[in-house]
């Protein structure tokens, strides 16, 4: 996304931007409080995440009892961040936006792909969350600072947030009035209850979380006895949408009819982007859900979709299920179409190791995972696909994993890395049989249209079938469409 592009495309739709000057400072509690507040007012305020995180958009999501989407300018285009923001705000209604890092970070030096210029691409007023904690005056010179590093940006106010006492309240307030024209819409306390337990890649999912709904009150609770809602949800009047004059994706791929697709989606295994359920049920794919912690493994399937999740978390419960992994071993011998990201590329491996315990998983691949300490591999990736021994266009993805994997024997691969850690440093995408298993995770885009590829591999699946010929003679095959 480059600045020309910002230019002359606003969307016509009024919404709020929640941002911070960096990570960590409560963007995700106030949003969520944020939701769940316009909720109990009978607003509608349709929730969206910028960038690639899986865990925020769930408690966004449930806050609101609303599917959140994301909006990423790394992996979508221009059009496709508008298209997505505009498809997804119905007439009347508001939107908010939870942005990541900082207010103008990003990977581009010029903040092109940035919280401030999604802003002003799409016409939101940014809610600056303060963490407040060791400063008090200084808080004002801040807030000066970002108001006058981009004047352009338009800002609906600041929630301060994490005051420890009154005192530290009233030296803030104090700083604000004589130095800041920015509107202080109110202030949180720095309190336990109203704070979303941090693990080793972000926030505890909302599955993982048995009080889920009771935190989020929580702090719409907070939101509603500190700050003035009333001043917020008044200067975002609703307006009808702009119409999108695009589809997101337009494909011509063409698959059996009826076609019944699995996917994995419980506590150990739920990263899916929610557009690409959609994209999913738009083509008229029947998805049967299914656990592999819980279920037994279903007859007559297309193909299976494990995308990722943590199930290093839920080892000792999927090893205990081993009906379903013996069961989804000899469908994969069988020529079952299976696209998996991270936990599903673990998961399909012979154990995870935790320490000294190992854990028995699907053993479709001769490897064994051991968790790391640290991230092994985190943020975007770039990857370039083998096709016939050259490389093919470069595909914008993300990884978040910390795990590494020992392979009896070198694996066939379907990507080569350009930017990131991907397996081992310069590949990706575990290939074999009909199964393609990688730490990156795609979204359906024009760019990547791995919805098409995974659907085309079960068209020829199911043709190889009908014609009686051995499925593994096209092992690896990939179909772009």
């Amino acid at each position: 996304m480059n600045v020309a592009e910002l230019q002359g495309r606003p969307v016509e739709v009024p919404g709020i931007m929640v941002s911070a000057p960096w990570r960590s400072s409560g963007k995700t509690t106030v949003s969520m409080g944020l939701i769940r507040a316009a909720c109990r007012r009978q607003l509608a305020l349709q929730p969206f995440k910028k960038g690639p995180d899986y865990i925020d958009p769930l408690w966004l999501g449930a806050a609101g009892k609303l599917p959140c989407y994301n909006l990423d300018p790394y992996i979508q285009s221009t059009d496709e961040v508008i298209d997505t923001y505009s498809s997804n705000v119905s007439g009347n209604s508001l939107a908010l936006v939870e942005g990541t890092m900082g207010l103008h970070d990003g990977l581009a030096s010029d903040g092109t792909d940035s919280n401030a210029a999604i802003a002003a691409l799409l016409g939101l007023s940014v809610v600056l969350v303060v963490d407040c904690r060791g400063m008090h005056r200084t808080i004002a010179a801040l807030i000066n600072g970002i108001q006058h590093f981009d004047p352009d940006v338009p800002f609906a106010g600041v929630i301060l947030n994490r005051i420890r006492s009154d005192r530290h309240r009233q030296k803030i307030a104090t700083a604000m009035a004589d130095h800041s024209d920015m509107r202080v819409l109110g202030c949180l306390p720095d309190s336990s209850e109203i704070e979303v337990i941090e693990r080793e890649l972000g926030l505890t999912p909302a599955p993982d979380c048995d009080h889920a709904d009771t935190s989020i009150d929580a702090v719409a609770d907070a939101l509603e006895q500190h700050c003035d809602l009333h001043l917020l949800f008044d200067h975002c009047v609703p307006q009808p949408a702009k119409a999108s004059n695009a589809q997101l994706v337009s494909s011509a791929v063409a698959y059996p009819q009826p076609c019944r697709i699995g996917l994995c989606r419980d506590a150990a295994f739920h990263f899916t982007y929610q557009d690409d359920r959609d994209e999913l049920h738009r083509r008229g794919v029947e998805v049967v859900e299914l656990s592999p912690l819980a279920d037994e493994f279903p007859d007559n399937l297309h193909g299976l979709i494990i995308g990722g999740g943590f199930p290093e978390r839920h080892a000792k419960t999927l090893a205990a299920n081993s009906r379903f992994r013996r069961r989804l071993k000899t469908a994969i011998a069988n020529g079952l179409v299976v696209h998996a990201e991270c936990a599903g590329l673990m998961y399909l491996c012979r154990s995870i190791h935790d320490g000294a315990v190992r854990y028995p998983m699907v053993s479709a691949i001769e490897a064994d995972v051991t968790l790391q300490k640290k991230p092994v591999g985190r943020g975007y990736v770039r990857l370039a696909e083998q096709v016939g021994g050259a490389s093919q266009v470069s595909l914008p993805a993300h990884e978040f994993h910390h795990s590494k994997i020992t392979f009896d024997n070198p694996p066939e691969y379907q990507y080569s890395v350009k930017r990131g850690y991907g397996v081992d440093g310069e590949h990706d995408g575990v290939r074999f049989a009909n199964v393609i298993a990688s730490y990156a995770h795609f979204r359906h885009t024009r760019r990547t249209p791995w919805i098409d590829w995974f659907l085309a591999r079960v068209t020829a699946a199911e043709a190889a079938s009908r014609a009686g010929v051995d499925q593994h003679a096209n092992q690896g095959r990939v179909y772009n469409g």
